[in-house]
């Protein structure tokens, strides 16, 4: 009989049947004892018989109904290593003896007739009851362990490292900080509160060739998941994704803290806010300098620009009015040209000055001081990275020159560790040119007074999406009743909101 031998072996540590090896080995010699034709081997490593989505299975049963199908029997090591789920086991043992191929086991044997097939039912049945309730034992021991603060997961996340701890007789895990990697989520958070979006912080983190948790390159999704990993504040969640409809556990203080809550939850809203189903497209695209900062100071809806006269005449109209009709809000048509001009001047005369931007010329001079001490920083962090890096590439050197891997096996990886350390080592030549020659000097009045110019010309004569950028980087809301405007707004100062009143008087007509 020609015959094909599967094996498989699962991904829960809890299994105890034998290795892969170990089965293979035992059912190429049960196939010769019995004069079987061993065509093939079909292999699943750490996947679970409760799933037939299993690449070799797959590839099997898809053979087996071929028309000239290669082999007749199916060996394997126990009935379970085929399938742990009842109803999957009827249903491909089924499909196999349709196409005349049948299921050996190797250490339960049984009969073609009524009895054998009973008690084949029943080993199987023992199976799937001692996968289910392994399954919940799993569950409901990784739930005590979470609900006591030891951490469950393979890697640890970015900013710490995973320890060893005495818990009676076993050994758990907790987690420490790895301070190089906390600094630089410090920096990711704090990148992100002072306005910065995902994008620009992968940039800048490639850019320094700051390797990632698994060593490679930043990207969106990973800053993402990290700005919304609670684990930063110190507090341990496990069980988001469970199966089996049950609470996840939260756990506060179960590891350092490198992020505070207040930070934490202002991250979150940030995020929410930014987010594209928080923004009409309509606001993004609008040739309307301030739509999406003005509104009503009757009813508090949005201003929304609209045009009349086949374009000849803009004004901006009150939400409610614009919905509801005339006489739902006491707000008037406001002429667009005039009313934009008015709170541009007065952005140019209230916030684009002299004295502000001196006053942050100083500020961004004593920030320099500690930008110069997190460079150095910046280089302890990359000298940490390029040691580990110099171990991994000893430990495959090692691995070759004892024979466990081959040269081309490794080939590639090397190749990628390698290429890594001469932009780690790039990046540090760079930081340590910038360290030592850089200075940073406040402008004179003089040289300032240009810079002035140079901002408030770009509210007049850039392109609209720049001056709606560059207004709403420091301008929160507007807000019009009558002939009265207040605009709040953030200087690029301290962070402290402020308010200028102006008057619009004449300016509602065309």
């Amino acid at each position: 009989m020609r015959v094909v031998l599967y094996a498989r072996v699962s991904s829960e540590k809890q299994d105890t049947d034998l290795s892969l090896t170990a089965q293979l080995k035992a059912l190429r010699a049960f196939a010769a004892t019995r004069g079987y034709e061993v065509v093939r081997e079909y292999v699943d490593e750490a996947e679970s018989g409760r799933s037939s989505s299993r690449p070799a299975f797959k590839e099997m049963i898809a053979a087996a109904r071929r028309q000239n199908k290669p082999f007749e029997g199916v060996l394997i090591w126990k009935y379970s290593r085929f399938a742990r789920s009842r109803e999957d086991s009827i249903v491909f043992k089924t499909l196999l003896r349709k196409n005349g191929v049948q299921v050996i086991s190797m250490n339960e044997p049984s009969e073609d007739t009524p009895v054998g097939h009973l008690m084949e039912g029943i080993i199987e049945s023992l199976d799937e009851f001692y996968s289910e309730n392994l399954g919940e034992e799993v569950t409901r021991g990784m739930r005590e362990s979470a609900s006591r603060g030891f951490y469950q997961s393979f890697r640890p996340p970015y900013g710490y490292n995973k320890i060893k701890v005495a818990d009676g007789t076993k050994m758990r895990t907790k987690l420490e900080l790895n301070t190089a990697q906390a600094k630089i989520v410090e920096t990711i958070f704090k990148s992100v509160l002072s306005g910065m979006g995902t994008i620009e912080i992968v940039r800048d983190l490639n850019s320094r060739a700051i390797p990632s948790s698994k060593g490679k390159t930043w990207t969106k999704g990973t800053i993402y998941s990290m700005l919304t990993n609670e684990i930063y504040t110190g507090n341990l969640i496990w069980g988001k994704k469970c199966k089996r409809n049950l609470e996840p556990i939260k756990v506060e203080g179960a590891c350092p803290t490198i992020i505070d809550e207040e930070s934490f939850k202002t991250v979150q809203q940030m995020l929410e806010q930014r987010a594209p189903t928080r923004i009409h497209p309509r606001v993004v695209s609008s040739k309307f300098l301030l739509s999406g900062l003005a509104r009503c100071g009757y009813c508090g809806k949005a201003l929304t620009g609209t045009d009349a006269k086949s374009g000849k005449f803009s004004y901006y109209v009150c939400g409610s009015l614009s919905k509801k009709g005339a006489g739902s809000c006491q707000f008037k048509y406001l002429n667009a040209k005039k009313f934009e001009s008015a709170v541009v001047n007065e952005i140019k005369k209230s916030i684009l000055t002299n004295d502000n931007l001196i006053e942050l010329a100083k500020i961004a001079s004593e920030e320099w001081n500690d930008t110069l001490s997190g460079l150095r920083e910046d280089i302890d962090t990359i000298d940490n990275s390029l040691k580990d890096m110099g171990c991994r590439l000893v430990n495959l050197y090692d691995a070759i020159e004892t024979g466990k891997f081959d040269l081309p096996d490794l080939a590639l990886r090397i190749k990628e560790l390698r290429m890594r350390q001469d932009q780690l080592l790039e990046r540090k030549r760079n930081i340590e040119l910038q360290y030592a020659e850089h200075r940073y000097e406040i402008l004179d009045p003089k040289e300032m007074a240009l810079y002035v110019e140079d901002l408030q010309s770009l509210l007049d004569e850039s392109e609209i999406c720049e001056r709606k950028a560059f207004i709403k980087g420091f301008v929160q809301e507007i807000k019009v009743k009558g002939d009265e405007v207040t605009i709040e707004y953030t200087p690029p100062l301290p962070q402290d909101k402020r308010e200028t009143v102006l008057s619009i008087g004449g300016n509602g007509g065309r």
